[in-house]
């Protein structure tokens, strides 16, 4: 099945030049739906709002609400929880890691990454586009 170029994609991120760039980033991919949310209550506001997103792609460092803290507020909604979820990191630790995946996360970047980078995880996701 062809990847929705269309679908709307919700970005995370308390900074807001990082929601410039994974933006840009995900434009100069060919989407073109981008939502954003500057912590983790904001984006669960806007998921249960009743709009329809195919993807997220957050931040795990913010305030007041972390992207851990959104990922299993995600996976514990009935009606969000096979949505599609990035996490996006500076740090690479491995217990990070393994407490993303363990709370469900579909992949894993580390900052700083590339639109190349981005495309690859969203294909292991997604599929191919």
């Amino acid at each position: 099945m062809a990847v929705d170029m269309n679908m709307k994609i919700l970005i995370v991120d308390d900074y807001k030049t990082m929601l410039r760039i994974i933006g840009n980033l995900l434009r100069q991919l060919g989407f073109t739906n981008i939502a954003e949310a500057t912590d983790g209550s904001m984006a669960l506001q806007i998921l249960r709002g009743g709009e329809k997103f195919g993807m997220i792609i957050s931040d795990w460092n913010m305030e007041p609400m972390t992207g851990l803290q959104l990922l299993k507020e995600v996976r514990a909604d009935p009606k969000l929880k096979c949505l599609p979820f990035i996490m996006v990191t500076a740090e690479s630790k491995t217990e990070n890691v393994i407490a993303a995946k363990e709370a469900g996360v579909s992949n894993y970047i580390v900052k700083p990454f590339n639109a190349e980078t981005l495309k690859n995880k969203i294909q292991t996701v997604l599929g191919e586009f």
